[in-house]
């Protein structure tokens, strides 16, 4: 338990225990969101969108805006058949709004990252009251997981506002308090969540658990009507329904555009979940590999949580135990799966920070997980500072550095572990987790404010594409073999690919490649050394250096003998960026 001490800590100020006014609510709102916007949105504006999602969901934006054609998702104007839609009519409507590709791609992740925050105070507010909510709400803003991926362009930010704005509505109105209008929403945020990415229904799970728990006399909100019991699923297909419908008449027709609706609602889904084609990894992948590293510090006090949650298990804690089994069943159903990548189990972090949440302001006071918060502190202050000195000793090492990504590692790193061991100093171990904070702190701001403008030029294909349109201002027509999404984001000329995402079967669309590029002398193909050496080995090629792991060939000559006779020219898809000012670096 705490110590006798403990009152006069930073932390202990800041936490404010007994006030429930709504002065204190401000306050508490006003620390979270700058807190937030300090974790999350530092580098904001000052990067484009970097490999490996990123550049492809911001070019899939962009050409949206550009086109008007907000239905069907395209890169470089072949069809995208992986995910559904909702998240890049979002990310178009950032830039729109904003006027600018840099701001609007992470824009999203900001707001998802914050709204969920929110979600998570408010329902533990209503919940557990407002200490616990502001300490439930300040471990999930530290934990690495949870701040990082809000800091990226991915779906899965996103993603997770929606299964916890599903989960809020649905256990306000089941577990705190009837809140029928709430209750629709969390329906409605599910399938909201289902266009976004297909797995978007699970916070519908948790109402397995709410059964049979109040089935067995558990506490519960008074019973809802079977009308707003029947109204609940009705709103989840309508909110599917908004891409679903429009999608399937437009998709009646046939051709092309039957093949996008077959391949996302079956094998983008079903397929890809039951026999996995990549990211396959074994089913103990998360337990063991995932959640120990990237759900810190949270993970890390399981060894008090564990008898804690028993407690509230053996006194029918209803909201507790709920909880609890959804981040079960997450996590089940994506280890059940060949296919993993760590980000899948995001969606459960906020409900497991809840879960803690009624015993945070404790174990936050307590001697053993301060200590235990202090050592990760120093540890990362540790590793900080141990990469300084090893790159500052080895010159080749740090040199390594600067070809691949185009800045001198010393200087950042040195500038973290200053401020990391400047927040060990003040902190101190009595305020350990505000020193555990400051240093993730000194991470994400050297990280976006020195890091991200130093290594953004190689980072995100524009120096390459300036090298390319360079060595290409006497070609006519420029064909890109192998295209990597990044490359058609950042050239502002137009170009010609070969059909999306066909690396696994290269070789024919080297073929393909070949036929165009024999078509005209006015033409030449950028691609990479293994498509050069499937059709291109005996034509005269110049080498434009490695870049993305790859060294690239510009080609202007016929293909080896016979390839062409085994392409298709019918592949080649030209497209041409928007002039406006929705580009790279604007």
């Amino acid at each position: 338990m705490g110590d006798a001490k403990a009152g006069t800590t930073l932390l202990e100020r800041l936490l404010r225990p007994g006030r429930e006014d709504a002065r204190a609510v401000r306050v508490d709102l006003y620390w979270l969101l700058g807190l937030g916007c300090l974790l999350i949105g530092t580098g904001l504006g000052l990067r484009d969108p970097w490999p490996a999602d990123e550049p492809r969901f911001a070019l899939i934006a962009r050409d949206m805006l550009a086109s008007g054609d907000w239905l069907v998702p395209r890169v470089g104007g072949d069809l995208y058949a992986h995910k559904p839609p909702l998240y890049f009519w979002v990310m178009a409507a950032s830039m729109a709004i904003t006027g600018s590709l840099r701001i609007g791609f992470l824009l999203p992740s900001l707001l998802a990252g914050l709204g969920t925050v929110l979600l998570v105070y408010d329902l533990l507010r209503r919940a557990r009251g407002r200490e616990a909510a502001l300490a439930g709400a300040l471990a999930l803003l530290i934990t690495l997981q949870f701040v990082w991926e809000a800091r990226q362009a991915q779906i899965d930010a996103t993603l997770c506002f929606l299964t916890t704005l599903s989960l809020y509505g649905l256990l306000r109105h089941l577990l705190v308090a009837p809140a029928p209008g709430w209750f629709l929403l969390g329906w409605a945020a599910a399938g909201l969540g289902v266009i976004t990415k297909g797995v978007g229904f699970l916070p519908l799970l948790a109402l397995v658990p709410v059964a049979v728990l109040v089935k067995r006399g558990w506490p519960a909100a008074p019973p809802s009507s079977g009308l707003l019991w029947a109204a609940g699923p009705l709103a989840t297909l309508v909110a599917i329904g908004l891409w679903l419908v429009p999608m399937w008449l437009a998709t009646s027709a046939g051709g092309e555009l039957l093949e996008y609706r077959n391949e996302i609602l079956f094998r983008q889904t079903v397929t890809r979940y039951a026999a996995a084609w990549h990211h396959n990894e074994p089913a103990w992948y998360y337990v063991a590999k995932v959640i120990p590293l990237l759900w810190l510090p949270l993970i890390a006090l399981l060894p008090w949580l564990v008898p804690r949650w028993r407690r509230d298990l053996a006194r029918r804690d209803t909201l507790t135990a709920v909880l609890l089994a959804w981040v079960l069943i997450v996590l089940m159903f994506f280890s059940a799966s060949a296919g993993k990548r760590g980000v899948y189990v995001l969606p459960a972090l906020p409900a497991l920070v809840m879960a803690a949440a009624h015993w945070l302001p404790e174990l936050l006071r307590a001697r053993g997980p301060r200590r235990l918060g202090f050592v990760l502190a120093a540890l990362l202050a540790g590793v900080l500072a141990a990469l300084c000195v090893y790159f500052l000793v080895d010159a080749a090492a740090a040199a390594r550095i600067v070809v691949r990504y185009g800045a001198e590692p010393g200087i950042p790193l040195l500038v973290a572990a200053v401020a990391a061991g400047a927040a060990l100093l003040v902190f101190r171990p009595r305020d350990a987790w505000l020193a555990y904070a400051g240093t993730l702190a000194a991470v994400l701001l050297v990280t976006g404010l020195m890091v991200y403008p130093r290594i953004d030029a190689i980072r995100s294909g524009r120096a390459f594409m300036v090298l390319v349109e360079r060595a290409t201002l006497d070609v006519a027509e420029l064909g890109m073999v192998g295209a990597h999404e990044q490359y058609l984001l950042q050239l502002r000329r137009p170009s010609v690919t070969f059909g999306y995402g066909r690396w696994q079967e290269l070789e024919q669309e080297t073929a393909d490649a070949a036929v165009w590029l024999g078509a005209s002398p006015r033409r030449a193909l950028l691609l990479a050394d293994k498509a050069r050496a499937a059709c291109f080995s005996h034509a005269p090629s110049v080498s434009l250096g490695e870049w993305n792991r790859e060294e690239w060939f510009l080609v202007r000559r016929a293909a080896d003998p016979g390839c062409a006779t085994r392409g298709d020219a019918r592949t080649a898809h030209r497209y041409r960026p928007p002039d406006d000012a929705l580009n790279t670096g604007s």
